[in-house]
């Protein structure tokens, strides 16, 4: 016995002696919770930049990208990128971007800290960045971008000046609008000035800092000393509160993102409290609102957000999908509002028989109508009683007309009263037909105790969404009867102009659509049940990692059909020269002037034929969930077949 102590501690020893006078040793860089402040406002952080970047080549994206057949849209892209963006970028920075992107080897996060921000109007300080990039091996490749850096500013005349915190030396530079580069500001939009708007000047904004250090292999960038300094002293081994102490953090950590290669957290609780000090608007007699808006907290109570703690998103690529979490932290107790409305019941979420396996879109929530309009109204009524009254005086017009017909006729009783806690929605591929449509014939289906006096009922809201008062078309469809009706406002469908809705009840619902055709289709499954969506290869497995089909809220999506539409769509739209809606990914780009058209950058006519990359495209399972501390939603898509070997 004890000559194994002695042997242990030998060991011991020996490890010891190995670790310090190992060449370069030095401690690892903590975790991002281990050096954020525990008032930390909002953080996105990749751990680990190399797994990050790993799991992100394992994804459907990364290979399509890199596919052969994208080639050529690719290299035009990349080519057209980097003439006209990174390399002007480059000159205007005195610097080659590789330099820094070769640093990308630990943790990579972007915070916000209070810093003192109290939230109020006065001058009581400004919420405060902090950037951390571990470099890792690449510690001395970043000393030699900062030196470089620190040389270039000086060169440009830019004043420069050195604050020490623990030891470690930090540069800080002014800056201002003027100082951003000229290429970056020919592609983000530029604020039109004040006098312009025939407003008032507003007040210069104070000028701000950037501070910027290395401490070991880790660089930190921030706008605000007081963040660095307690950054750094956790860094020494201080004693200040961390954010992984926070309770409500740890919570979420343990069950949304502990091990993911990357996640976002939002400190709702600590936020909204801060903002719920700032003092109410007082309106300005000489210029009075005509639609003034509740107090901030008013709406934040109205719509229960003030209840909210937390927010927490997850990316993960375990080699099998991709995965995503979405966590809404909001204690059961607490619940209100939205949040209220989000907490779906736990039951059975399946799709049902009748759901064919060429429905490309399928949806089903288990929503109790009766309550979910209780919760509505009692919103309504704490944004403002005066929104409340005006839905009432929408029910009671409704109701009005529909007792023409019907002396005993009330919306709430006949209507309302007749509502489930089923809603499930299902969508097919547009038709040949309506070539360039953006959506396919859809069908909704409402649960209902009795659908047959629900469907009799939804007279007096259709004379809400019909101001000229029509009266539903009838006629016979396998034994069941089908109205029909133009509407002028139609809250399903999509598309502008009038649309007729057909609608019928049966089997436990009330089934609506803009497509006749859809909804005889829902007729016939009765009495010729389709090849069923749930029993679709790997539906079943692909839903237990989002938590099954008893969740309460299921989706799926065929992504591979919906790529299909996309890249017709997109083909489509090649021969434009304008950013137009038809062509959906140049309009979407965040930062893209109106001046600066991506065309010549996507040219969507190289694009390959889609057969040629469906592989790369399966399908999107996701769910809804609460449980006592939030609501969670999950989504998956199961990862592409393997790339063949050229």
């Amino acid at each position: 016995m004890i000559s194994m102590i002695m042997t242990r501690k030998l060991c011991y020893l020996a490890l010891l002696v190995a670790l310090t006078f190992a060449p370069g040793a030095s401690a690892a860089i903590p975790p991002a919770e281990q050096i954020l402040p525990v008032e930390t406002l909002f953080v996105f952080s990749a751990p680990d930049w190399r797994q990050l970047r790993a799991a992100y080549q394992k994804s459907a994206p990364s290979q399509l990208w890199n596919d052969p057949a994208m080639k050529p849209f690719r290299e035009k892209f990349v080519t057209k990128w980097s003439e006209e963006f990174v390399q002007p970028l480059e000159r205007d920075l005195g610097v080659k971007l590789d330099d820094y992107s070769a640093l990308l080897q630990g943790q990579f996060t972007l915070a916000v800290t209070q810093d003192g921000w109290q939230g109020t109007e006065k001058n009581d300080g400004e919420p405060a960045f902090l950037f951390l990039l571990d470099a890792r091996e690449q510690g001395d490749l970043l000393k030699k971008n900062l030196a470089d850096l620190r040389r270039k500013w000086a060169e440009a005349g830019k004043p420069i000046r050195t604050e020490k915190i623990r030891d470690v030396d930090f540069a800080i530079v002014s800056l201002n609008t003027n100082d951003m580069p000229k290429t970056l500001r020919q592609f983000f939009p530029q604020r039109q000035p004040v006098e312009e708007l025939g407003t008032v000047a507003a007040k210069p904004m104070a000028q701000a800092e950037l501070i910027l250090g290395q401490y070991q292999s880790l660089l930190l960038v921030s706008s605000s000393l007081k963040a660095l300094e307690k950054a750094m002293a956790r860094l020494a081994g201080g004693t200040a509160p961390a954010l992984a102490e926070d309770a409500v953090f740890a919570a979420n950590q343990l069950a949304v993102f502990r091990d993911a290669p990357a996640f976002a957290w939002f400190n709702a609780r600590l936020v909204f409290d801060l903002v719920l000090r700032r003092p109410d608007e007082k309106p300005n007699p000489a210029a009075p609102n005509p639609l003034p808006l509740p107090p901030l907290g008013k709406i934040l109570s109205a719509t229960g957000l003030k209840g909210l703690q937390s927010a927490a998103l997850a990316f993960r690529n375990p080699g099998d999908g991709s995965q995503m979490d979405f966590f809404l932290g909001a204690s059961e107790a607490g619940r209100e509002g939205l949040l209220k409305l989000l907490a779906l019941e736990v039951k059975d979420s399946n799709p049902p028989a009748f759901v064919p396996a060429d429905a490309i879109k399928f949806q089903r929530a288990r929503l109790n109508f009766p309550k979910t309009i209780a919760t509505l109204e009692k919103m309504l009524n704490d944004f403002s009683p005066t929104a409340l009254n005006t839905w009432n005086f929408i029910l009671s017009n409704g109701n009005e007309a529909a007792k023409l017909d019907d002396p005993d006729y009330d919306i709430r009783k006949n209507l309302f009263g007749n509502l489930g806690d089923d809603l499930i929605t299902y969508e097919k591929a547009p038709r040949p037909s309506t070539t360039g449509a953006t959506s396919g014939p859809a069908v909704y289906l409402i649960g209902s105790p009795d659908a047959e006096k629900l469907a009799a009922a939804l007279k007096g809201l259709l004379v809400i969404l019909s101001p000229e008062g029509r009266t539903p078309e009838s006629r016979e469809f396998l034994g069941k009867k089908i109205l029909s009706v133009k509407l002028t406002a139609l809250p399903i469908g999509g598309g502008a102009g009038p649309r007729t809705l057909s609608y019928v009840a049966s089997g436990g619902y009330l089934a609506l659509s803009t497509d006749a055709a859809m909804l005889e289709e829902y007729l016939r499954s009765t009495e010729t049940p389709p090849k069923p969506l749930r029993e679709l290869p790997g539906l079943a497995e692909a839903a237990q990692k989002v938590g099954g089909q008893n969740t309460g809220w299921f989706g799926y999506e065929n992504q591979n059909e919906s790529a299909r539409q996309l890249f017709v769509t997109l083909k489509q739209s090649a021969g434009e020269t304008n950013r137009t809606p038809t062509n959906p990914l140049t309009t979407a780009i965040p930062f893209a002037g109106p001046q600066k058209s991506f065309q010549e950058w996507m040219d969507f006519s190289l694009l390959p034929s889609f057969d040629l990359v469906a592989k790369y495209f399966s399908f999107t399972v996701y769910s809804g969930s609460a449980n006592v501390d939030g609501i969670r939603f999950r989504y998956f898509s199961p990862a592409p077949p393997e790339p063949k070997a050229n």
